[in-house]
């Protein structure tokens, strides 16, 4: 009895779940049917009803491949390509445009369709046109900033550095017109800036012809000269060397927005205006595509700093909008400094001297001319001449026997001195300058630099520049530089305790070796090695020269005794 009637509860259990289950059963199914006819469905309204029409297809196909090809490259353009149409009737008039039509729906209607003119051959594929060749100076144009009060004497340095001859190209915008006769032939064309009196201007100590010249770029722009990659802002004191120009432009790509150029050398006047603005008077360049930029927003961008002090800082805020940054290049030099190059120069960076500046303001380069520009012509006419990319490139070496440490800057000056100095402190520059800000000290400047010697024993004996040459010899053609001793006025050298021979003493003249590598920037940076051929040893010799050879370095070569 007791498992009789435990057995009653359990079976209602039971009757109940499958009832449940019965009825879960029943609604899905009627929901399962209806889903395979939708799906069975689907599936035969995608399917065609008759088989396809082999002429649509390679229609079809041919209309992809043409689409393919006009986003292809033009490295290496392929054929043209052509569309093969079969058809059993006669050719319809061909239409105007070619047309596609395509159909979406799937209802009775005739698929996708091209229609292509049959009365001409089709159209060759798009293709973009890339120049590979090398930049010359016909694709660079230069603007140079000037004025009238100034023309007659700024003038001189132009005609130093322009090439008419050479497919030169640019302007010297001025404020007003001049003299006709104050213009002699071989100078780039006279051009009156645009009147700037509506621009907004209002910085204290600054000059409205700043708007002036901040707006030249543009303005040579607009003149839409032909074939031009790229525009050279600089000013009328401005002295460039183009070779060493071509040089680096020609390593960057010219449908690129560059802004290239350099700040200055005094740490306060990049702090004051910025180190990501390019300084006008060391020059800088501009692609074209951001002329292009800049020429479409300049007089906007213009009108929204009027607070600002010059040209320069105008520039890099329209930069600043545009986005472009400044690309550094320590070829472009401000030289906010006064004083002597010398220490500047001798050291200078491992890179192609592009432009001076502010040569009014410094001694002249070469001590032992008549001016400054005398000193520029004897720089252009000799080295730059023989050899623009190796101009005022530093060589370290040593003179073993007489233990000196010699430093050449090609084409300008020889310095030696006794001792053995480490290559580390002699690329440095030495404080033969003042900071553009007179009460400034060494730490004023925005790169490293090293005291004059107090040490008499260690003052270096200096040899300038006296002649230039180009001889040929049995491995072909090289340069020949002599470099002369030079003092200053009353000059007096105290005796020296050290027991090394004095240069000063031993040597009249220095002797440069170097052969022409007009490719030089095309690898990567490294001074040339300096080597020594020759040197007196001792006081009393007749012969007081000292025969150096200069050029690119051996795999085992670096600056050591």
């Amino acid at each position: 009895m007791k498992a009789a009637a435990g057995a009653c509860p359990g079976g209602g259990k039971e009757t109940l779940a499958t009832s449940f289950l019965r009825y879960i059963l029943l609604l899905l199914l009627p929901l399962t049917v209806l889903y395979i006819l939708y799906a069975l469905h689907a599936i035969l309204s995608s399917t065609p009803s008759c088989p396809p029409d082999h002429a649509r297809v390679i229609a079809a196909a041919s209309f992809s491949h043409v689409t393919a090809h006009n986003h292809t490259s033009s490295s290496s353009p392929p054929p043209p390509a052509t569309v093969t149409v079969l058809r059993a009737t006669a050719p319809p008039p061909p239409p105007p445009p070619t047309t596609i039509t395509v159909l979406e729906k799937a209802p009775p209607l005739p698929p996708a369709t091209i229609t292509v003119p049959t009365a001409r051959p089709p159209p060759a594929p798009a293709t973009v046109t890339v120049s590979t060749t090398a930049t010359t100076l016909q694709h660079v144009v230069f603007g140079i900033a000037a004025s009238a009060r100034l023309w007659d004497k700024r003038k001189e340095y132009i005609k130093i550095w322009w090439r008419p001859n050479s497919g030169m190209r640019g302007f010297v915008w001025l404020d007003r017109g001049v003299r006709e006769s104050s213009v002699p032939a071989g100078l780039p064309a006279i051009k009156i800036s645009s009147d700037t009196s509506g621009f907004p201007y209002t910085h204290r100590r600054g000059h409205r012809s700043a708007i002036r010249i901040s707006r030249i770029i543009s303005e040579t722009f607009r003149l839409g000269l032909p074939g031009v990659r790229w525009f050279v802002m600089g000013d009328d004191d401005t002295v460039f060397l183009p070779d060493n120009l071509l040089a680096v432009l020609g390593r960057l790509d010219h449908r690129q927005p560059y802004y290239i150029g350099s700040p200055s050398e005094s740490h306060l006047q990049n702090i004051f205006f910025s180190y990501g603005m390019a300084f006008g008077g060391g020059g800088f360049a501009i692609s074209q595509p951001l002329a292009a930029r800049l020429e479409r927003m300049q007089d906007a961008c213009i009108r929204r700093y009027p607070s600002l002090y010059g040209s320069d800082d105008r520039i890099q805020a329209c930069m600043a909008e545009l986005g472009v940054p400044l690309t550094r290049h320590p070829g472009f030099h401000q030289y906010d400094v006064y004083g002597d190059l010398l220490g500047l120069l001798a050291a200078h960076p491992v890179a192609p001297l592009v432009s001076l500046h502010h040569l009014d303001v410094v001694r002249p380069l070469f001590p032992n001319v008549r001016s400054r520009q005398a000193a520029l012509r004897m720089l252009f006419d000799g080295p730059v001449m023989l050899d623009s990319a190796g101009v005022m490139q530093q060589s370290i070496c040593y003179d073993a026997a007489n233990r000196w440490t010699v430093s050449v800057a090609w084409g300008f000056v020889v310095m030696v001195a006794r001792g053995v100095m480490p290559a580390r402190e002699m690329e440095m520059p030495a404080r033969t300058f003042l900071n553009w800000y007179r009460r400034a000290d060494y730490k004023s400047h925005a790169f490293n630099t090293r005291p004059l010697a107090r040490n008499q024993c260690e003052k270096p004996a200096l040899y300038y520049l006296a002649s230039a040459r180009r001889t040929v010899v049995r491995t072909g053609e090289t340069t020949v530089t002599t470099y002369q001793r030079w003092r200053h006025r009353n000059e007096l050298r105290p005796p020296c305790r050290w027991n090394i021979p004095d240069p000063d003493a031993l040597l009249d003249s220095i002797i440069v070796l170097k052969k022409p590598d007009p490719g030089l920037w095309d690898r990567s940076p490294m001074r040339n090695c300096c080597r020594v051929l020759s040197s007196p040893r001792k006081e009393g010799d007749r012969n007081k020269t000292m025969t150096l050879d200069v050029g690119v370095c051996n795999d085992w070569e670096f600056s050591q005794v």
